[in-house]
């Protein structure tokens, strides 16, 4: 690792403390305030995915309740960086959020030597929406319905087996690298821009594994086009009762689950942050909005900004831990 990247990793986590530690501060005006033209919602991945799913379904809602169009935009590349440094240098005027996630706002701090951007310093949290739950699926053509025989397959097999993510630093990547890690196996490892495009090719047996969140193949799995074998869970998703979880398989300390939460620039006026959070939170609180976001495969657990900060300082520090763990190096 570099003395540049060492100083990087040194300088989020120390903002993290300082953050997780201190209270919002919040405009000691009554001022309110409005958009007066159409919201811009950045989704760092490409359309069609579970991100991008859960931020078209708040992003309509929200053109309701503020007024003007909430429009997402997909900037997809280089793990979620593209998308996440265009919000960082955009106009802080409440006209360009982000909907990010532990990729875009914690591991690529981590692992990417240059990403263009500081998770902490460079945003405001609104609202921390919830989390993706990880289930391990193979293609349909894989001789394997359980953890203990891709365990054995991948054994006999040292690194043929290729297991798909959607990108360095994402959840999918790294709750794979620590299951290696834990089981003693090795898989290559084949980044995509985002689900999309990653779901497309293990349906077509193209690749063998992924580690993908519920949201990015609930549909397929149900269809049968591909094979769900463990929830990285600590217990069964209700949608998939008879997929077990990997501790039910003998496989502990791998659960993982992908967080995500709304960002503006950080120097945003507090007005506009104030009113952005409470739209958010307003709007993952209807029962409309719950019910089409829960059916994607996603547990919402809306976090205000006072409590998504020290939930986002912990966040990155347990992913930090992953990626030691499973010995991942900076690259970019």
């Amino acid at each position: 690792m570099t003395t540049i990247h060492k100083a990087t990793r040194r300088s989020v986590l120390l903002g993290l403390a300082t953050l997780a530690a201190t209270p919002s501060i919040r405009s000691a005006s009554a001022q309110t305030w409005a958009p007066s033209r159409p919201v811009k919602l950045v989704v760092a991945y490409p359309a069609g995915g579970p991100t991008d799913g859960i931020a078209r379904i708040v992003a309509q809602d929200l053109s309701m309740t503020l007024g003007q169009q909430v429009v997402v935009e997909n900037v997809g590349g280089a793990s979620g960086s593209i998308g996440t440094r265009q919000v960082a240098r955009a106009d802080p005027d409440g006209h360009t959020i982000t909907f990010g996630n532990n990729q875009t706002h914690g591991n690529n701090m981590f692992l990417l030597k240059e990403p263009g951007y500081d998770a902490v310093k460079d945003f405001a949290p609104l609202a921390g929406a919830g989390a993706f739950e990880h289930i391990f699926v193979v293609k349909n053509d894989l001789p394997v319905k359980t953890i203990p025989e891709l365990i054995a397959l991948a054994k006999s097999k040292p690194g043929e087996l290729n297991y798909g993510s959607t990108g360095v630093g994402s959840g999918s990547h790294l709750s794979t690298e620590l299951f290696m890690v834990r089981t003693g196996i090795k898989m290559t490892h084949v980044p995509y821009r985002g689900a999309a495009p990653l779901v497309q090719d293990i349906v077509g047996s193209r690749i063998d594994v992924a580690n993908s969140t519920m949201a990015s193949v609930f549909t397929q799995i149900q269809a049968g086009t591909l094979r769900g074998i463990a929830i990285g869970s600590p217990k069964r998703n209700a949608q998939l009762p008879n997929v077990p979880t990997l501790r039910e398989q003998g496989v502990t300390n791998a659960d993982a689950e992908s967080w995500t939460g709304f960002f503006a620039p950080a120097a945003t006026p507090q007005p506009a942050l104030d009113r952005l959070s409470r739209e958010i939170l307003a709007s993952l609180a209807k029962p409309t909005v719950v019910d089409a976001i829960t059916k994607l495969g996603f547990t919402i657990t809306a976090r205000d900004p006072a409590a998504f900060r020290p939930y986002h300082a912990q966040e990155m520090q347990t992913w930090a831990e992953i990626i030691r763990a499973a010995n991942i190096q900076p690259s970019g």
